[in-house]
């Protein structure tokens, strides 16, 4: 049998658009599926002196510089570089604001899928967040009233437009619902977010006299750090313990400058590392040097790759408690000391059951590992094969029926399409 020709448009790293992670995981498992002939991934273009890696694999992996944050032009030199690859189907891995954070660049790359499927190329989108889970507010787009119906009405026709891809997958069950009931879309995938990886079982020790907090992220928007520094210090008065807060990764594209803004507000307290980008090879260091990580998340936009990332290696999480987050950990079976967004007192509260109690941080620890084991990336790469190849070989009439068939005999519990 034929094998496929995979295209696959989102950033990767060392370009830091948000999705770069998941896409260097998602490819690093897809370039050894045997059915897989080449991998082509669109991805954006890199500034001077940076180079993408060489990536080995038993499928041929080749990577195109094609498009830009914000460029006007990535619809039509995506769509080209598409052609070029002659790919069997194409996979997006990208959210609403993947293409940019102006208002037409953005819109205007969610167009490709239907693109695409105008010109008879079989796509697939994986579809990070949905504008009906997106606090406007929260995530630093607008405020105004008006604005957010304006926002709201372009998103559901930007949705509609994605639908028109030939399937849509996405991370959280809660937004098949959304998309099944609101759109009355029949061509909706549930694949979970998964682990990136697994290593070996975590030293869930500590020192008892020092730990270490972590956050990690694109900070500025519904991500914020003010709370956290004085949270971290307020409870270093309180304890006398040692605490080290590592602050790691950059601004988001809607706040540049932001956390320069923050380390130079609170220069007075000590103790406080701002890493700037972390580069994909000193992520597992970051997360084996703290002993807790915290999400200073005012809002949600979707599955947390950095809540996979603490449980793969063993970390216990302090948690916003916040819908489409909370949903997440009780289906996938993660743990936190949850706090009220934006509630400096409780996030507090919950930062420090976990340094005074050992036992409880722990505990957490190990339960995030147990659930990170669960839904390794590798396991979830398969269903996308699953996908993918029924796609790449069939029509989609017979590709949700294909892929029924498979899961059946896949003997998979989880419902892979809808």
């Amino acid at each position: 049998m034929k094998k496929l020709k995979i295209a696959i448009v989102s950033p990767f790293p060392p370009g830091t658009g948000t999705l770069n992670e998941y896409a260097y995981h998602l490819v690093n498992h897809l370039k050894d599926k045997k059915d897989i002939e080449e991998i082509t991934l669109i991805s954006e273009k890199l500034e001077d002196g940076q180079e993408y890696p060489d990536i080995k694999g038993q499928a041929t992996v080749r990577i195109l510089q094609t498009w830009k944050f914000n460029a006007y032009s990535n619809v039509i030199n995506i769509f080209r570089a598409i052609r070029k690859s002659q790919a069997d189907v194409v996979l997006f891995n990208i959210h609403f604001l993947s293409f940019g954070d102006k208002k037409i660049a953005a819109a205007l790359g969610l167009f490709l899928p239907l693109l695409l499927k105008i010109a008879g190329i079989k796509n697939m989108v994986l579809l990070h967040n949905i504008i009906e889970s997106v606090d406007l507010e929260a995530a630093g787009i607008t405020k105004n009233r008006m604005l957010k119906f304006l926002y709201n009405l372009t998103g559901t026709i930007l949705t509609k437009a994605l639908l028109c891809s030939d399937l849509v997958a996405v991370t959280i069950a809660k937004y098949v619902d959304v998309l099944q009931e609101k759109y009355k879309a029949e061509n909706v995938a549930l694949i979970p977010h998964g682990t990136f990886e697994l290593p070996s079982t975590p030293d869930f020790n500590s020192d008892q006299d020092h730990k270490t907090v972590m956050t990690f992220g694109k900070f500025g928007t519904y991500k914020k750090v003010d709370q956290l520094i004085t949270a971290v210090d307020n409870i270093r008065k309180r304890t006398n313990q040692k605490i080290s807060l590592v602050i790691a990764g950059t601004d988001n594209p809607n706040k540049l400058g932001y956390l320069k803004s923050m380390q130079d507000e609170y220069s007075h307290v000590e103790d406080v590392t701002f890493t700037g980008y972390v580069e994909e090879e000193d992520v597992p260091r970051v997360f084996k040097e703290s002993d807790i990580v915290v999400f200073p998340y005012t809002s949600t936009t979707g599955s947390s790759g950095v809540l996979h990332q603490a449980g793969s290696y063993g970390r216990a999480c302090v948690l916003p408690n916040i819908g489409d987050l909370k949903e997440l950990i009780e289906e996938e079976g993660y743990v936190g000391e949850y706090f009220n967004p934006g509630d400096g007192h409780t996030l507090e509260e919950a930062i420090l059951r976990l340094v005074e109690d050992d036992d409880r941080r722990v505990k957490n620890a190990r339960q995030n590992y147990a659930a990170s084991c669960g839904l390794p990336m590798s396991e979830i790469t398969d269903w996308y094969m699953l996908h993918l190849t029924a796609l790449g070989r069939t029509g989609q009439q017979e590709t949700q029926k294909q892929v029924s068939e498979q899961v059946k005999n896949s003997g998979m519990e989880a419902p892979l399409l809808s």
